[in-house]
């Protein structure tokens, strides 16, 4: 019975809606349908009105965007198109004058900016400064053909062939001379960015582009009758303003912010964009473009922030992986196409000066390779990363339009232009520095191959579990390019009944530093072994891993017991023959200013000299900073040669000594140091043709004498046959006698300043009875 209740009860309830819909009238039905499908419909409605085209929703903008930068370089890749050809014909298929998905409001100008002046501060940054200190006159050369040439070229063809006035054929033509890094991206993607051809280029685009923007200030001023004295000191003042600021002003603040914040890792990127947004302003003020204060911003910060620091590493990502594609697809939508359409005049106009435009940029190109002696492909690469026009062309179209110099059919000639010389730029530029990548490849001297360079293996033991920031850094740094291996740290743990716990516990300790390590886009290996003795574990880890560079860190002062049992750097050297370096790093790596580096008679003659001096030299062309060798004659030549070699760019500086052995007191030659320098010894170890006996005095001299100042001991690797069966280290001793020269050295002092110290305390007790005792005849009188 309650069942048959139940389901009575339940029928009943769902058929009064019903029962009651149809006693209703029919207009009474009507109205509650409307007001219960009303919340449905206005729902539908908003959900429709966020798709009206041009999108307005910013979530939705932002998505759109997002999507195109992920899958226009995959869909360009399939159908052999370069990844920024792809961006740029988003940009017009998205645009306002295509499928209208988007127009340029204040946002999309907003990343468009930020976008291009990224492009001129990463092209500021990776410009290799002493490449372009030593090519300064061939800059300067290429920024005066790449100016002039398509000047030369476009008036008169402006002038007498299309038959515009003076104003605006000198106008038009000067558009020809500017030209945007749209393809840089690509030869930074390449690896190429050091390239001298490349330096030349980016330094000629910052000139050509300041002399366009300075000529179209004259020529508005001109138009509006404002030339004068004033105009002329004025231009002239606030362009030595804007240097002061930028170029001495800038790097001294980074210089004390990058030392007080070091930790602050996130703070030095806002620091730098905000560096990037005040030197734009400062050109914008100073009547120039903003883009030449963004490249001065990169120039004025290239040598406080080296190519593989962490800092690099996320300014490279942000900008290729946001801002840099936004901008481009901003140039897509700057296309009209259907204005080829509307009238042939306007196709006639646009082609000319496409044409004229390319002309002049390729004529400047082979001019350059001409005179300086470059191969095609070197010539290729420069065409292509000087002839596509953006941000600047379009600028300087869009005032001359205002200012009433240029007419509709020219400013949509313009548009155009932008297009074809996008697209052409990036299809060469990709060309040429492929070719130029297999150039580079093939002339690489055998040499290095041959050492083997591309399988670097770099340990970095570590004492207390404690790694060093600034030695990964350093190694981060002077680490072989080409090399696919990880750094590895090692740490050794002791074999006790604690052994396996204490491996999990150094590897936990030791996670951080491979998420600081993934900061500078390298992989790293940590390796926790077991072993009784330190200097024996890392022996061992140097022959499984088949390391040819050890790096740790300066180890801290042992007790007076522990430098008796061992000294743990001498046993480190000792033990293996590959070439070790021993570092104390006393502030950040990018604040120093200059490597001095000091060389002993026969150095040359060590197996390896080669690879530690390649070391240095790569490190002094990260930190964008001059080598001073202290060396003899001979060394000072095999030390040119080697460099030669390398192709090196690093300024390099010599002091070549008479007597080395006036390096045997570090104090009387501190004077030669400064605080921003980074010391470094070259010792050798014994039974090495360049070993000296005071060699084993150097650490403790550097540390007592330099003891602010960052320094390195080097200690080249050895043949084999100088290393005592190394085979066989870990079961025969590496010498019949326990202590080393050190240890002797450092025991003997302190049971001399044990028995001193034991005098002096003797002494004064005596002196004291003595003065209490009367004195008889000038003598003493001692108590019995």
């Amino acid at each position: 019975m309650k069942t048959e209740a139940r389901i009575l009860k339940e029928c009943l309830a769902a058929a009064a809606p019903n029962c009651l819909h149809s006693i209703l009238p029919p207009v009474v039905r009507d109205d509650q349908t409307r007001s219960m499908n009303k919340p449905m419909e206005s729902y539908y409605h908003q959900f429709l009105e966020e798709f009206r085209l041009p999108l307005t929703n910013p979530v939705l903008v932002f998505s759109l965007v997002l999507f195109i930068i992920l899958l226009a370089p995959i869909v360009s890749k399939r159908f052999n198109i370069p990844g920024t050809v792809g961006l740029i014909l988003s940009g017009v298929l998205i645009g306002p004058h295509s499928l209208n998905l988007l127009e340029k409001s204040s946002a999309v100008e907003l990343f468009s900016t930020i976008g291009l002046l990224y492009i001129l501060l990463i092209a500021g940054l990776e410009l290799d400064v002493n490449d372009f200190r030593k090519n300064r006159y061939k800059s300067a050369l290429f920024g005066l053909l790449t100016f002039s040439i398509p000047i030369v070229l476009g008036y008169p063809v402006c002038r007498y062939l299309l038959n515009y006035p003076m104003s605006t054929s000198l106008l038009t033509a000067s558009m020809f001379a500017t030209h945007t890094l749209v393809a840089y991206p690509v030869v930074s993607r390449m690896g190429i960015s050091k390239n001298r051809t490349v330096a030349i280029t980016v330094a000629g685009t910052i000139l050509s582009d300041t002399a366009v923007l300075i000529l179209l200030a004259v020529i508005i001023g001109y138009s509006r009758g404002d030339i004068n004295h004033e105009f002329w000191l004025h231009l002239v003042i606030a362009l030595t303003l804007f240097s002061a600021i930028v170029f001495i002003v800038l790097p001294a603040i980074a210089r004390w912010f990058f030392t007080k914040l070091e930790n602050e890792k996130h703070a030095h990127y806002i620091f730098v964009l905000a560096a990037l947004f005040f030197s734009a302003f400062l050109a914008k003020a100073a009547g120039l473009e903003p883009i030449v204060g963004a490249f001065a911003a990169g120039l004025a910060l290239n040598p406080l922030i080296p190519g593989s620091s962490a800092l690099m590493n996320r300014i490279e990502f942000i900008g290729n992986s946001l801002f840099i594609p936004f901008f481009l697809i901003s140039v897509g939508m700057l296309v009209d196409l259907r204005i080829i359409l509307s009238s042939p005049i306007a196709l006639i106009i646009a082609a000319l000066l496409t044409f004229v435009a390319l002309a002049g940029k390729w004529l400047a190109a082979l001019s350059t390779q001409k005179i300086f002696g470059y191969s095609a492909a070197h010539r290729r690469l420069i065409f292509g990363l000087s002839s596509s026009r953006a941000a600047a062309t379009i600028a300087i179209a869009l005032v001359g339009y205002r200012a009433r110099i240029l007419d509709l059919n020219i400013l949509n000639a313009i548009i155009i232009l932008i297009l074809v010389t996008c697209i052409v730029s990036s299809l060469v530029t990709e060309k040429a520095a492929k070719e130029i990548v297999l150039e580079e490849n093939d002339a690489a001297p055998e040499k290095e191959h041959a050492q083997g360079d591309a399988d670097e293996q770099i340990l970095l033991p570590i004492a207390e579990n404690k790694p060093s920031e600034r030695v990964l850094e350093l190694a981060v740094m002077i680490r072989e390019k080409r090399s696919l291996n990880p750094l590895t740290i090692l740490t050794v743990v002791p074999n006790d009944h604690e052994a396996e716990l204490n491996v999990k516990k150094a590897k936990k300790e030791l996670a951080p530093t491979v998420d600081f390590a993934a900061s500078f886009d390298t992989s790293l290996n940590i390796v926790a072994t077991i072993d009784y003795n330190i200097c024996s574990g890392i022996s061992r880890a140097v022959k499984e891993s088949q390391s040819n560079l050890i790096i740790f860190d300066w180890p801290s002062r042992q007790g007076f017991l522990g430098r008796m049992i061992n000294d743990a750097t001498e046993s480190i050297v000792e033990c293996t023959c590959k070439t070790t370096m021993i570092c104390h790093l006393t502030r950040p790596l990018a604040i120093h200013r200059r490597i001095v580096v000091i060389c002993p008679p026969f150095a040359e003659k060590e197996k390896g000299f080669g690879q530690w001096l390649r070391k240095m030299s790569r490190l002094s062309q990260e930190l964008t900073i001059p080598l001073l060798f202290h060396c003899d004659r001979k060394s000072r030549l095999a030390i040119i040669e080697t460099l030669k070699t390398s192709h090196s760019t690093s300024p390099v500086l010599y002091e070549v000594f008479k007597n080395f052995r006036e390096w045997e007191d570090i104090a009387s030659r501190k004077l030669h140091f400064r605080e921003d320098d980074i010391v470094t010894f070259v010792c050798a170890r014994r039974e090495s043709i360049s070993y000296k006996p005071f060699f084993d005095l150097v650490p403790e001299q550097l540390e007592k004498h330099v003891k602010d100042i960052s320094k390195i001991m080097i200690y080249p690797e050895q043949f084999d046959s100088a290393i005592i069966e190394e085979e066989y280290a870990d079961v025969v001793a590496p010498k019949s006698f326990p202590f080393g020269a050190s240890t002797i050295r450092k025991i003997r002092e302190e049971i001399s300043g044990f028995m001193k110290k034991n005098q002096l305390q003797i002494r004064k007790k005596a002196r004291g009875k003595t003065a209490a005792t009367p004195k008889r005849f000038g003598f003493s009188r001692k108590e019995p």
